[in-house]
């Protein structure tokens, strides 16, 4: 088959066309086309910069602005001719914009390479990204802040080893993830302040002889400033690696709790209820009621861990500057982007609407001797027990509660005095769950009255 097209926008090397098959390998259209906002923003901020520079004249370069915003408006309406014949979005752009504006169409690649154009409209994406990512875990956060707020005062079993361990609130669990977003939070921003550098104009890999200047087209499109490496500036896609490690982790702290959703809406745990609209039936059983929008987002993680070292491998043995490898980024980037989206906002539907069984986790949370640490640190307190001791006796204790069936509150006192003599009635009032949750007033414990700072101050930092 004959590239014609093809051939006239990459020049007269090659005098056959492409091949299908080699067409099929080589062409990013079918992809790269999402990135067209992007591109169309960094042409039109470089062909104001040749503009002022002098480069061209200023009627050309408002020609080529104008131009493009045409070439947006039918690319956004879904009117514009995607052809794989010109193989990316770049030159799918300029192809159009020739046809639009005529000869001034082909001044615009002046003082640029697609090596250093590509690499801008993937930081412009990347960037956007970053962005749609902070403000979805905002809403997240706040979430679990509600659920928080509602049951800072409900009592949960707290687990070790998905074994009770001791208890702790509602609120204070739903906290917990409230911190590992803001984690979250805090690695995109930082990644994102670390890519914000523009590398237009380093074109191909080692810059340009035309007078362009740089600082005003990094200006012009957001950037901080231009990177100062053309060859790194060309070959580098840390940013997305960066974008995808972040992304790595938080997919992971939301696959964690989809995990515990997946455990709490079981009758054997029976701890909350998620709403219809994230669960599903069974076909031949009408009881089931499945919790599979927290599996599908379970399962979804591993899209986005797989994007992730599926581009360290594309990276890894690549020699500067630019390698047609690296058009093996985007793919991966955008899935990753698009799953964790997706699992953010579903993840926020489920937390909002999930209901806690209140009875169910009280109930639970006196169980499995979960009020065995507050007896060890009664004893220290009050006796002046040593605190293995005190682990000690408190070990005897639970092992003549397990032999006769029963949980710490309720031996007697004469059974626990066989063990210690001096233990007296006042024992009694640490082994509520109430009053357990209620003494672990260290900062950032479980107790009511530090679960509301933390959640006032969270409020405040959100809003």
């Amino acid at each position: 088959m004959s590239d014609k097209s093809s051939n006239q926008m990459w020049g007269g090397r090659f005098a056959a066309g492409n091949s299908d098959i080699m067409q099929a390998i080589n062409a990013s259209i079918d992809f790269d086309q999402r990135m067209a906002a992007q591109d169309i923003a960094g042409s039109r901020a470089h062909a104001a910069m040749l503009g002022a520079t002098g480069i061209v004249t200023p009627n050309e370069a408002e020609a080529m602005r104008e131009g493009l915003l045409t070439v947006l408006s039918e690319i956004e309406t879904g009117k514009f001719p995607f052809s794989k014949e010109l193989e990316d979005i770049h030159m799918n752009v300029e192809a159009r914009l020739k046809e639009v504006i005529g000869e001034p169409a082909g001044r615009l690649h002046t003082g640029r390479s697609r090596n250093d154009q590509v690499a801008t409209d993937f930081k412009l994406w990347v960037r956007d990204q970053f962005d749609a990512v902070d403000a979805a875990l905002v809403r997240l956060m706040q979430a679990f802040l509600g659920q928080a707020e509602a049951g800072a005062d409900w009592v949960m079993p707290g687990f070790t080893h998905l074994q009770v361990a001791q208890p702790v609130t509602w609120g204070h669990h739903m906290m917990a993830y409230v911190e590992m977003l803001a984690r979250d939070r805090s690695r995109f921003a930082d990644a994102r302040a670390r890519m914000n550098t523009s590398p237009l104009g380093s074109a191909a890999l080692a810059g340009t002889g035309f007078p362009i200047d740089r600082d005003m087209t990094a200006k012009a499109l957001g950037f901080d400033r231009p990177t100062a490496n053309s060859l790194d500036a060309v070959s580098d896609r840390d940013f997305a690696l960066e974008f995808l490690s972040c992304a790595s982790i938080c997919a992971m702290h939301l696959s964690r709790f989809a995990e515990e959703l997946v455990i709490w809406s079981t009758a054997q745990f029976n701890f909350v209820r998620i709403s219809d609209e994230w669960s599903t039936g069974s076909s031949i059983m009408p009881q089931k009621r499945n919790p599979d929008a927290a599996e599908l987002l379970r399962s979804k993680i591993g899209r986005i861990f797989g994007a992730n070292v599926a581009l360290m491998t594309v990276m890894k043995g690549l020699p500067l500057a630019y390698s047609k490898d690296m058009q093996e980024d985007k793919e991966q980037v955008f899935d990753a982007a698009d799953n964790l989206m997706l699992s953010l906002a579903v993840m926020d539907g489920m937390v909002r609407d999930m209901t806690a069984n209140v009875e169910a986790l009280e109930a639970a949370a006196a169980t499995g001797f979960s009020t065995a640490t507050d007896l060890a640190d009664w004893l220290v307190r009050e006796l002046n027990l040593p605190f293995r001791d005190a682990h000690h006796v408190t070990g005897a204790l639970v092992a003549m509660a397990e032999k006769q069936g029963c949980d710490l509150p309720d031996l007697t006192l004469a059974q626990m005095k066989s063990v210690h003599d001096q233990i007296t009635d006042d024992v009694f009032g640490v082994l509520g769950v109430h009053n357990s949750v209620a003494s672990r007033t260290s900062f950032g414990g479980t107790a009511p009255s530090e679960v509301r700072k933390q959640i006032a101050a969270w409020k405040e930092i959100l809003e």
